[in-house]
């Protein structure tokens, strides 16, 4: 079995990744290939310039093809996975007409608009990408939430004429639907020449980025929960077969095994951004620094935080607001709480505290209102990555943390769903069981627990109570 190999596409915010594994879940080749820096041509307008999805897509494939050292022909399909909230506009032939729209973008949040004559087809990052290994004109059922007429029920398209008024959308301009883990077609000459993979490769079907990762990560029980710490960090829960509709503390997400529901908290946009744009603010000190020590600037940051700074970073405080949502405008980032006891060490791990604190604010909201318990936490992700992020989310949660030896899993999960869909595993649990391996896990100290609970709930959890009013008045002298 271990001689045969699978090709997991994890299309995420900032790069997409290709990643070629065998039969136990081992990677044995990858390719990555950065996104470039998104385009804003208008006010809340955030696009991917030219055919970045496709041509990342096609780079990063043939990076993993070009370090593949085994017999191609023991390549037996290509699970594609890709950014979900995209929203992509197709001429007739299946080339994009217009640069396609980010999920920061605000088009993607809004019914759509029919501003171009030359639009034929109105589709997801999935459903493009799909056409453009293929040639099919077919899509996950998975990758579809938000404004689209689709039944989550069914997982098909709505049998209601109002809704296609209401999003502005014909049964003609949409792509035909199945459920992850279907082979959607295979590639073609035009996309093997483009990508470096085998021609005839069956594409399967996988499911929204969040939700591939969850099952990647090996999320099947409701006593487990997924904290994804990605550019959007979200926290995740297995939801089986119930579809709630009205929950107010998370939403029900499509799950990448068909007519199952991933459940979802509140989460932090622009999460690990966040992290990303303090170390290039730290700029060339870091770098000096780090070197110095003979380390990476993100070991370098974490070993001072951890030595140098107790938890709750001596008062510093981070708002972890740096994009507010649509209908709140004016909320912002912050740090408060300045002194001069704090060092760029404090205010890396405030953003780390800030961003657990948070989650786990979002994560109890969640299972009160399911009425689980939660025991155990995986987190996945780049940010799960540093020994710190993963000790701090264990004393703030209070419950085991654990890193996976696959922590970006949205590729491993692109490969469970396609070993299901050949036929190579009976079933999700078979394949997981097979193919995901826990790789350490931080037990929290309950005396630094019990702090950070205190500290939650009485003053982390008020910050913005007294800050949103002054963000308010401030906003209106900005944004006149």
């Amino acid at each position: 079995m271990t001689e045969r190999y699978i090709i997991g596409v994890d299309g995420g915010s900032q790069s997409t990744k290709v990643v070629i594994y065998d039969l136990k879940g081992n990677p044995v080749s990858r390719g990555v290939q950065p996104l470039k820096p998104v385009d804003t041509p208008e006010p809340g307008q955030v696009e991917h310039p030219g055919d970045d999805l496709w041509d990342s897509l096609a780079a990063a494939s043939k990076k993993a093809m070009d370090q593949f050292s085994g017999d191609r022909e023991a390549i037996v399909g290509v699970g594609l996975c890709t950014i979900r909230f995209v929203r992509c506009l197709l001429k007739a032939d299946g080339c994009l007409a217009s640069p396609a729209q980010s999920w920061m973008d605000e088009r993607v949040s809004k019914p759509y608009e029919q501003e171009d004559s030359e639009v034929s087809y109105v589709t997801t990052s999935s459903g493009y990408l799909t056409h453009r290994l293929t040639g099919e004109k077919k899509d996950s059922a998975g990758n579809y939430q938000g404004q689209w007429p689709i039944d989550t029920d069914t997982w098909g398209w709505s049998e209601e004429d109002s809704l296609y008024e209401q999003y502005n959308l014909s049964k003609d301009m949409l792509f035909d639907l199945y459920p992850p883990g279907t082979i959607l077609g295979h590639i073609t000459e035009e996309a093997s020449l483009a990508t470096g993979i085998p021609k005839g490769l069956p594409v399967v079907a996988t499911a929204n980025d969040k939700a591939v990762e969850a099952l990647g990560a090996g999320i099947r029980t409701q006593e487990t929960a997924l904290i994804s710490l990605g550019t959007y960090i979200a926290g995740m829960v297995h939801g089986g077969r119930q579809n709630v509709k009205e929950a107010e503390n998370y939403w029900t997400n499509f799950s990448a095994v068909p007519q199952e529901y991933l459940y979802e908290s509140g989460g932090i946009r622009r999460g690990m951004w966040t992290v990303s744009w303090f170390k290039e603010l730290l700029g060339e000190d870091l770098v000096k620094k780090a070197e110095a020590s003979g380390v990476s600037p993100e070991d370098y940051l974490n070993a001072e935080a951890d030595s140098r700074v107790p938890p709750g970073s001596d008062g510093l405080l981070t708002v972890l607001d740096w994009l507010a949502p649509a209908g709140q405008p004016y909320k912002k980032g912050m740090m408060i709480g300045f002194d001069v006891r704090h060092t760029g060490a404090h205010m890396y791990r405030s953003i780390l505290e800030g961003i657990a604190l948070t989650m786990k604010a979002h994560m109890d909201a969640m299972y009160a209102e399911m009425g689980e318990r939660l025991e155990r936490i995986i987190l996945t992700g780049g940010g799960s990555n540093g020994d710190l992020m993963m000790q701090i989310f264990a004393d703030v949660f209070g419950v085991p943390a654990d890193r996976n030896v696959i922590n970006g899993s949205a590729s491993l999960g692109s490969a469970i769903n396609t070993s299901v869909a050949l036929g190579i595993y009976e079933n999700y649990d078979q394949a997981i069981t097979e193919m995901v391996k826990v790789k350490d896990s931080f037990s929290p100290d309950m005396d630094t627990h019990d702090f950070y609970t205190r500290f939650n709930e009485e003053v982390y959890q008020q910050i913005t109570a007294h800050t949103d009013p002054v963000l308010k008045q401030a906003h209106a002298f900005f944004n006149r």
